[in-house]
This record gives structure tokens, C-alpha cells and sequence, in this order.
């Protein structure tokens, strides 16, 4: 097994929790993927407006379903689906950046409380740094890491390869580390929720 895919400890967990909190990003821990997902579910009032980023760990827990397919929520991807990229493409910028909620994950999490998500296209990163209402993220605990430095080696190293397996699968094209967001802190303590999981989930 990769380094980059073992769970946290407990003891690791809970000093990140502490550092995340500390730079204003809530954050709390779950047993397993459906606790995860009960717990998303929780924090977004029925009839919101949801953008799920793509996301494998969204994914894989049924979030993406939930969100886009149930009927309860305002489904940004929904929408999107519907436009033309040719002659819309402004406006599902707009749309995509600035949702009451964004729902996603991220790639790597500091145990000083640092995080870090890379991109593509960037398109996730204006509602995450910024212009979302709410921000929450489900990570799984093998994504936690000692320091800025490991975050970037596990982006290239464990991160980039499997996502350029999936872009290539799922749409034909290579992917790329092209763009690369780092939050030190949020100032609005209320904006950002963190939801660490006890399981390997996406990477």
C-alpha cells in the first residue's frame, strides 16, 4: 500500500481537527461513508442550491445521486446539463462559481491545517476559495499529511496519476495539474466544513 493511502490515527485526526478549527474551517470526523453522507445531508436544508463539484468520494457515497437525482435540492449540475457550453459558457461559469453550496473534496489536508486541492481547470476553485455561500468537503483520513510539502508530492505523485486514468476513461482527454489551491485560513469561521472519514474513499 502507498503511504498516500493510509488512514490517520486517531491521534492525527484530532490534531488537524484542533489546526483546521483554528484557522477557521469547521471540521469533525465520522466512523464510515454512510455516517458521511447523513451528516452532508444534514447541513443542507432541503431545497437548497447544490453544486456538487466532480468528485470521486462524492461519488462513491451516493452524495452526487442525492443531491442531483432525489428532487429535494436545486441541482446546479442539473442545470448545466441542460445549457449550451458553446453559446452558455458565461453564464454556467457563473452558475458553477458562486452556489449556496458546494459540495466536493479535496486532495490533501495539512496536520497544521492547511488545504490543498488541485485542478485541471480550475473550475471547482472560485466556490471553494471564495464565492460559495457554504463549502462542505468529505475527505477520507489517508488524505491527511504532515506538512505543505508532503501535500504537494502527494498531488503529483499518488493524486495525478489516478485522476489522469479517470479523465482518460471518462472523457477521452489527459488531465493536469494546472492549477493548485491552497487555504491557509477562512475568515468566515462558519463557511467551510470539513468531514473527515475513517475510510479510503476517492484519492
Amino acid at each position: 500500500m502507498s503511504k498516500w493511502e493510509q488512514l490517520a490515527d486517531e491521534q492525527t485526526i484530532q490534531k488537524t481537527i484542533a489546526a483546521l478549527k483554528e484557522n477557521g474551517i469547521q471540521a469533525l470526523v465520522v466512523e464510515n461513508s454512510e455516517e458521511a453522507k447523513q451528516q452532508v445531508l444534514k447541513l443542507i436544508p432541503e431545497g437548497s442550491e447544490v453544486m456538487t463539484m466532480t468528485s470521486v468520494t462524492v461519488n462513491t457515497i451516493g452524495l452526487d445521486v442525492e443531491i442531483n437525482e432525489s428532487g429535494h435540492f436545486d441541482a446546479i449540475r442539473n442545470k448545466l446539463y441542460a445549457m449550451d457550453r458553446e453559446t452558455q459558457a458565461q453564464e454556467m461559469n457563473r452558475l458553477g462559481a458562486a452556489p449556496a453550496f458546494a459540495l466536493g473534496s479535496v486532495h490533501a489536508v495539512t496536520e497544521d491545517g492547511h488545504v490543498l486541492i488541485a485542478s485541471m481547470t480550475g473550475s471547482q476553485l472560485p466556490a471553494y476559495a471564495y464565492s460559495a455561500g457554504k463549502v462542505i468537503w468529505v475527505v477520507g483520513t489517508h488524505k491527511i499529511v504532515e506538512n505543505v510539502d508532503d501535500g504537494i508530492h502527494r498531488i503529483y505523485e499518488y493524486v495525478f496519476p489516478l485522476e489522469d486514468q479517470r479523465a482518460q476513461q471518462a472523457y477521452g482527454v489527459n488531465s493536469g495539474v494546472n492549477k493548485i489551491l491552497m487555504l491557509n485560513k477562512e475568515i468566515n469561521p462558519a463557511r467551510i466544513t470539513l468531514i473527515f472519514v475513517k475510510e479510503k474513499l476517492g484519492f
